[in-house]
């Protein structure tokens, strides 16, 4: 509550087009201080982090079991959320790429939450390698990207669009910039992990998986949009990433059994959607993903805790075991009603809304190969039509038709507090269908300007537009769904979870067999062939390498001081190290034949440090040098006694 105040408090700034900026000098000379910075963008993302953050808490208090260790699942959350918030308003690319992974870590943690389950074991291990390795990637990009720039800052960044798109440099942050957004927001071929994540307790699917783990790679995409968008290679890997992933995410969706693998997959065919939108070069197209980013987080938290409260009263998330909870809980089933339907696309609920924005800019989308574009409104209305179905498939297989039989519990409506958040969500759903302009167009239009400046373009969110093609095809979108739903209808539910056509686009399998193939094969064999029984060959081939790393880097830029300035060399400070080599050799060559001159070698090496100190004026260094050298030369003469005898091993 405290964050969502503050952000209150910031909002007439931002509103009137100001950015909050607060830094506090870290690394100045590297260009590298500790900034905040919120302006109209981070502003919507960080409430939509902490208001959807603040009813996922109120709804875990009655999910969680009394047996669960709450303390330690509410320290995840809060930590969670933190880092995600540091993430929206962090003012350095390299602070971003900090509290990026910081994510990728507590979401590891909350996955894994319940971590005497197999299945949140793995999915846990297998969001936490995607999601870390893409922000490696990201990281990398961001170095390269600060290289081009001469600045991590987010303002010196974001002023350097036409030096960024046109440095030799720039497909190769991209390509990296990208890996890490497409790896965190579940867009194809990454798209495997999100419903692996599934084993996590609702409350934390709710929470990821609408407002915040999986639109941090959009929001980075949309926060970088004004300097790294607007080129061929933006749009072919971008928009190829969202519409693969938007047709190929709905398409699973319908065939899948479990609730929450059903919007798993969802989710991923909207982030799909976003991405698109973003990949199109557009500028009416961003505005659109912004818009569709709020109206997804609605309806989707909304869903996932509907499906919390159903596994919660009936204790099963099958499908196929249930069947008429429209009597038992009306409430929640009217709720879940309004929440797909907005998912779907109804007209007079947001969804509908961002959905006719995203097909008026399928139609008017330009770029390379006009031919490939013509296709694309067939795409979207073919994705459209899916959603329609999986979510038809979602009300009528939980809500309607006979009574359910042999459920674990007995079903029933949940606590009043724990409907509560679902009800701001839906209602929200509805307030924003109905009425755009007076409810979220202020927001959107602070993000869009903050996002795009004095180049946002005009917009209208009036919820009638008269009759055009966005509307036809939103209703073709709309009949197909019904009629695929009810074409598959007697085909859905048998057999275990899938999707026909797609037995080879199974990344978990790719997944599976690269953790084999690096954990076990790549590291038995490189365990063989480096391996020994005594450290001294193994500590050897460290020093080689980092002796070899370092000719290299001398042979690419010749031997010399650089920018430094060469000073005159004193030669009793040059005797003193001359001694300290000798001594280190000493030690490293005595180790082989007598252990404790090795050790009194070492020792005068260790004087030798700290004689150093004292010539350069750190007589507290000196001191603490002393005393570790001290106490670790007593503990190693102790640790003598104890030491095997020598092996004599050839070869080693």
């Amino acid at each position: 509550m405290v964050e969502i105040a503050l952000l209150w408090a910031a909002y007439p700034t931002v509103a009137a087009g100001g950015v909050l900026r607060h830094e506090v000098a870290w690394m100045p000379s590297l260009g590298l201080n500790l900034v905040l910075r919120m302006d109209g963008f981070a502003w919507l993302f960080a409430g939509m982090v902490s208001g959807v953050g603040a009813l996922v808490i109120l709804y875990a208090r009655y999910y969680m079991a009394e047996d669960d260790p709450v303390p330690r699942f509410f320290a995840f959350l809060l930590a969670f959320m933190g880092s995600m918030t540091g993430v929206v308003i962090a003012g350095n690319l390299i602070q971003l790429a900090f509290f990026w992974e910081l994510t990728s870590l507590f979401s590891f943690l909350l996955i894994g939450y319940w971590h005497h389950l197999a299945a949140a074991r793995d999915g846990a291990r297998m969001a936490l390698t995607i999601t870390a390795t893409g922000g490696l990637c990201l990281f990398a990009g961001v170095l390269v990207l600060g290289h081009i720039v001469g600045s991590y800052d987010l303002d010196a960044v974001l002023a350097s669009g036409d030096r960024i798109r046109a440095h030799p440099l720039y497909l190769a942050a991209l390509v990296l910039i990208l890996l890490g957004a497409l790896t965190k927001s579940a867009q194809f071929p990454f798209h495997f992990w999100l419903p692996h994540a599934m084993a996590a307790p609702t409350p934390v699917s709710a929470y990821l998986h609408s407002a915040t783990l999986v639109k941090a790679g959009v929001f980075l995409m949309a926060r970088l949009w004004p300097v790294m968008a607007g080129t061929d290679a933006w749009f072919w890997i971008v928009g190829t990433a969202g519409v693969t992933t938007l047709i190929l995410g709905a398409y699973i969706a319908i065939f899948q059994n479990d609730l929450k693998g059903l919007l798993a997959y969802s989710t991923i065919s909207h982030l799909g959607l976003i991405t698109l939108l973003l990949g199109l070069n557009s500028r009416l197209a961003m505005v659109a993903a912004i818009f569709h980013v709020i109206n997804h987080a609605t309806f989707k938290a909304s869903l996932f805790m509907a499906v919390g409260i159903i596994d919660h009263e009936t204790g099963t998330r099958d499908i196929r075991r249930l069947s008429g909870l429209n009597r038992s809980m009306p409430f929640t089933a009217r709720l879940a009603l309004v929440a797909a339907a907005a998912m779907a696309g109804v007209p007079l609920l947001n969804g509908f809304l961002s959905k006719e924005m995203f097909f008026a800019e399928a139609l008017s989308a330009e770029g390379p190969l006009p031919f490939l574009l013509d296709v694309l409104p067939a795409a979207a209305t073919v994705a459209s039509a899916f959603s329609v179905a999986y979510s038809l498939r979602f009300i009528h297989g939980a809500f309607f038709g006979p009574d359910p039989v042999d459920l674990p519990l007995t079903p029933h409506e949940p606590p009043t507090w724990m409907r509560f958040p679902v009800e701001i969500l839906v209602l929200a759903c509805i307030i924003i269908g109905l009425l755009p302009a007076a409810t979220v167009g202020p927001y959107l239009d602070m993000a869009a300007h903050a996002a795009l400046g004095a180049a946002t373009p005009d917009y209208s969110l009036a919820v009638w537009h008269g009759f055009n093609l966005p509307l036809l095809m939103s209703v073709i979108a709309l009949v197909a769904g019904v009629t695929l739903y009810r074409l598959l209808q007697g085909h859905l539910g048998k057999g275990e979870d899938g999707a026909p056509l797609i037995g080879g686009l199974q990344g978990q399998r790719m997944f599976e067999r690269t953790m084999v193939f690096l954990s076990w094969r790549l590291a038995r064999t490189l365990e063989g062939l480096l391996g020994t029984r005594r450290l001294q060959p193994q500590l050897r081939l460290v020093v080689c390498v980092a002796v070899l790393a370092a000719g290299w880097t001398v042979w690419l830029r010749g031997l010399g001081p650089g920018n430094l300035t060469p000073s005159g060399i004193d030669p009793v400070l040059a005797l003193i190290w001359a001694i300290g080599a000798a001594c280190a050799v000493g030690a490293a060559w005595q180790a082989k034949f007598h252990r404790l001159v090795a050790l009194i070698l070492l020792g005068g090496t260790g004087l030798v440090t700290c004689v150093t100190f004292v010539w350069f004026s750190a007589p507290d260094l000196a001191l603490t040098q002393l005393l570790v050298e001290v106490v670790t030369t007593i503990l190693l003469l102790l640790g003598l006694r104890w030491l095997p005898k020598r092996l004599d091993v050839p070869g080693v």
